[in-house]
């Protein structure tokens, strides 16, 4: 399999596969990298697709970027990517994986991509981070007077990222495919439903799958799902 390092709008990139009109823009999730997407290039690439997998800040080769994982920069970096991959590519489609789901649809709902597939999406991080709050002991007043509260679960709790959110409620309308475990943590059963019901995507259950797919088992699931949706 063909592989490429590259910068594209000044982002650390790689892309799979060998030329083609047709590719999909893999956006990782929170802990993962551009590089991670070699293993969806594997199921795409034979099936005629490129892989264009971007590394998100403070990610892969980007660790000790200035630039932080948050929407205000990740969405302005997705759109620019994007914009680049217009001219080159007919046909473009996203795989996104939980919060880099999440960005994706942030950036690109006014685009229009053909198509999605997304795995563990968040898709309501507004009740996402309330629970975290929850979580944490923390209310709306102790955090909009700190500006920023670490917790001690790992996660920094930010009344910017939150008022953020709040502003920019998700209207996403791209035919979608999602990957859904049915213990996934982050995203209820509810808060999924009203995705589905909102956005009209099509959602596959995993029975005992997690958040993170990684088990042999899951991985088996992941791979037949994506060979299914390409």
């Amino acid at each position: 399999m063909e592989k490429i390092k590259l910068e594209i709008a000044g982002i650390p990139a790689v892309l799979y596969g060998k030329r083609s009109r047709r590719v999909y823009l893999y956006v990782h999730g929170k802990n993962g990298s551009a590089a991670e997407a070699a293993r969806f290039a594997r199921t795409a690439c034979p099936a005629g697709w490129q892989v264009l997998a971007v590394d998100l800040p403070e990610h892969g080769t980007r660790k000790n970027s200035p630039e932080k994982l948050v929407p205000w920069v990740v969405t302005r970096e997705l759109q620019a990517v994007y914009a680049r991959m217009h001219p080159v590519w007919k046909h473009i489609r996203v795989y996104g994986v939980s919060i880099g789901a999440w960005f994706a649809m942030q950036a690109l709902q006014t685009q229009k991509p053909e198509k999605a597939l997304l795995v563990s999406p968040i898709v309501d991080m507004e009740k996402l981070i309330l629970a975290l709050m929850q979580q944490a002991g923390v209310t709306e007043e102790q955090l909009h007077a700190a500006g920023e509260i670490p917790t001690d679960f790992g996660e920094t709790l930010s009344w910017p990222y939150l008022c953020w959110v709040r502003e920019h409620p998700l209207h996403w309308k791209v035919p979608t495919q999602v990957l859904y475990a049915d213990t996934d943590p982050l995203t209820g059963h509810t808060a999924m439903e009203q995705f589905r019901q909102q956005t009209g995507a099509h959602l596959t259950i995993l029975e005992g799958g997690e958040h993170w797919f990684h088990t042999e088992t899951q991985l088996a699931a992941l791979q037949s799902w994506e060979s299914c949706h390409l």
